[in-house]
């Protein structure tokens, strides 16, 4: 009897002793579909209060072999919202325990801890996390993605506008001086994106500067290739998982942005507080999805983004309404984060960002010259051509994203691994596309102009009614000043140009006598007049607006410059006109002499005017400066003409006593139209380096 107890307790000793060293080897983990790959275990399913939620929490448990243990007893407890236990069960025959979860009558996350019993270490639980949300929960996950896309657009538009605002005067001018050779544009557009972080404004500047003559459409090409690669800077940050310091960057750009002295350093707040809230709008978007990862009807609708043209569709369209390829794409890595996407997924989407990223582009050239108009579809002719040769490599693009990338191979991988690898694999290949676009393009840079001009042939401009009207100023981009004041000066120069033609016209009248002239001169007065208030008005909203001090020089001087080709205008309608007319009525005649010197004068003067146009639209301080040293040249030849006017008057000379008031009048206003233009100089150099005299010589 005795015996038979001893082995009897033998034997419970030794199930003891084998439940122990089973439960210490053992290791419990969340159930994966052996078919898909993808977790499958139930967690983060949505369910509402009091209800069963639709699928049992799984957990499957393996040896130190990684193989299944049959028979082993599993205990699920939750934690959240309040601690109870809930039940065991044990493990099939192959490893696999279910145990199904209703949810409380509470509104919110649940927390589910399933462990082994006797184990005591971490590999021995795992956690599952379920939302319940009420009937509306829709609702709510609607309100986060607007609010959290709110958010990220302001801090994408307020970091975008504030490093625009404080270098974008340089990108202007780096853009403007360095785009000759085409290698060079593409370094040049992909510098000045990557700062002031916009394609979109790369682009219209192209197209202001184009309608302005300041560049050539052939000169864009390489610079539009350029600006495609700078704005994926603005992914591969955005890939970086920062939310958790959102909130700090918020903090510190908020602390610069209002309590900093120095405008400078107010730039650099607003771009780090746009920063924090570009990144803090990606967490609460990102929260707003969670509910999605259970919610079938969604994961198959992310399913069918692996067929390429639905994807490119989604993509160009979203795109396209925003207007901003790096919030869309910024929405894809979202997704990307949540696991939701895989890299096969993503690309199309990406492809699609790409093509509605030129939407911007076009509504900047509605209205403008053909050739500006050229360069907006020379840009969607570059993404287009570009997505329809890479469409049909989507796999062969995606393996070798994943080659250059860090991380496993995300093809087939579980849904926590898509989300901790592939936003960055996204980001990659955003990079990769653009950067290929630019290396298979560039060498046919010339084949691609000629195509859009045959796209896009020269015809006669038809004659508008609304030619009274500035052609380029954009009350839109007034909140972004840095382009605001490339657009002002496209329409001075435009102002400008017309001033010019009067100027050259103006001496037809004592020549020949024609009266058509003198109307016509009258009529562009009138046209100069309307130019100039719409330029002023412009220039003033634009300083109202938060500018650096480089930017508020900019606006006084393109302001001065205005009232100096206003000032010529007024000159030849209210002074020379009235004398063409008065020499008509007296049928006066300059004497051989006289008018060759008048004729003299008059070629100076338009010169003048001509360096003045030149200097305002290179920002040449050494034309400037050369202009003061010709006009003193001028003030001396008008004394010259003078003394020799009085001299033929001396010498009784016909011609000249009928014609002397009118002779010396004219001089003296081409003296100081010369003067006005002159001004235009001292206008630059005054922005330059400081006061300088503008008086009229």
């Amino acid at each position: 009897m005795k015996f038979r107890i001893h082995i009897v307790l033998l034997f419970v000793f030794c199930l003891m002793a084998g439940s122990v060293r089973t439960a210490a080897g053992l290791s419990l983990h969340h159930y994966v579909d052996p078919g898909s790959g993808r977790l499958a275990s139930g967690d983060g399913q949505l369910g509402r209060p009091g209800e069963e939620f639709s699928e049992p929490l799984m957990v499957e448990v393996r040896d130190a072999g990684g193989n299944p243990v049959p028979g082993v007893s599993v205990q699920f407890d939750m934690v959240a919202p309040d601690a109870h236990f809930l039940g065991r069960t044990v493990t099939d025959s192959f490893g696999h325990a279910s145990f199904p979860v209703s949810a409380t009558n509470k509104a919110r996350s649940h927390s589910i801890v399933a462990s082994i019993d006797g184990g005591q270490e971490d590999r021995d639980r795992v956690v599952f996390n379920l939302q319940v949300r009420a009937g509306s929960w829709v609702l709510f996950l609607i309100f986060g993605l607007a609010g959290g896309l709110s958010l990220f657009l302001f801090g994408m538009n307020m970091m975008s506008k504030s490093l625009q605002r404080s270098a974008g005067g340089r990108m202007r001018a780096i853009l403007s001086a360095l785009t000759v050779n085409r290698f060079v544009g593409v370094g040049v557009g992909a510098f000045v994106t990557m700062v002031i972080q916009s394609s979109s404004a790369t682009t219209v500047m192209l197209v202001s500067f184009v309608q302005a003559q300041l560049m050539t459409f052939a000169q864009t090409l390489g610079v539009i290739l350029g600006a495609d690669i700078g704005t994926t800077v603005t992914a591969q940050l955005i890939a970086f998982k920062l939310t958790d310091y959102a909130l700090l960057m918020i903090a510190i750009g908020f602390m610069l942005r209002y309590l900093a002295k120095r405008p400078a350093w107010k730039n650099t707040g607003e771009v780090v507080l746009g920063f924090g809230l570009l990144f803090y709008g990606m967490h609460v978007m990102s929260d707003a999805m969670y509910p999605l990862r259970t919610y079938q009807p969604f994961l198959h609708l992310l399913t069918d983004l692996e067929n390429p043209w639905l994807g490119i569709l989604v993509g160009t369209i979203f795109t396209a309404l925003i207007q901003s390829s790096s919030a869309f794409t910024g929405i894809v890595i979202v997704l990307a984060q949540q696991g939701f996407l895989s890299l096969d997924a993503g690309i199309p989407l990406i492809f699609g960002a790409n093509i509605g990223t030129c939407v911007t582009a076009a509504l900047a050239a509605i209205g403008t010259t053909r050739e500006a108009t050229r360069v907006a579809l020379a840009h969607t002719l570059f993404k287009v051509m570009g997505v329809l040769l890479m469409v049909w490599w989507i796999p062969q693009l995606a393996s070798l994203v994943r080659d250059i990338s860090p991380g496993p191979d995300t093809a087939d991988a579980s849904q926590a691994v898509l989300a901790r690898f592939v936003p960055r694999q996204i980001a990659n290949a955003h990079t990769v596309f653009n950067v290929g676009l630019a290396l298979i393009f560039l060498p046919f840079t010339g084949l691609i102009a000629r195509l859009t001009i045959r796209l896009l042939p020269d015809r006669p401009e038809p004659a508008r009614e609304w030619f009274y009207k500035a052609r380029h100023l954009d009350a839109d981009m007034i909140s972004a000043p840095s382009l605001a004041l490339n657009l002002a000066k496209v329409e001075i120069l435009r102002l400008g140009e017309k001033v010019k033609s009067m100027a050259i016209d103006s001496l037809e009248p004592f020549l020949d006598h024609n009266l058509d002239t003198l109307d016509r001169l009258h009529s562009e007065e009138n046209k100069v007049d309307a130019l100039d208030e719409q330029i002023t008005d412009y220039l003033v909203d634009i300083g109202r607006q938060e500018l650096s001090e480089e930017q508020a020089r900019e606006v006084y001087m393109m302001l001065h410059v205005t009232k100096q080709f206003e000032h010529i205008a007024d000159i030849i309608d209210k002074q020379i006109r009235p004398l063409a007319m008065k020499m008509m009525k007296n049928n006066a005649e300059f004497s051989e002499t006289g008018q060759s010197e008048v004729q003299s004068y008059h070629v100076k003067m338009c010169k003048q005017i001509s360096r003045a146009l030149e200097a305002f639209r290179d920002g040449s301080l050494e034309l400037a400066k050369r202009m003061g040293d010709k006009q003193k040249n001028y003030v001396a030849l008008e004394e010259d003409y003078r003394q020799a006017h009085f001299q033929r008057i001396s010498q009784a000379i016909s011609e000249s006593v009928a014609s002397s008031e009118i002779h010396l009048e004219l001089i003296d206003a081409y003296r100081r139209i010369s003067s006005y233009s002159t001004n235009v100089g001292r206008a630059l150099l005054r922005d330059q380096f400081g006061d300088s005299d503008t008086g009229e010589d």
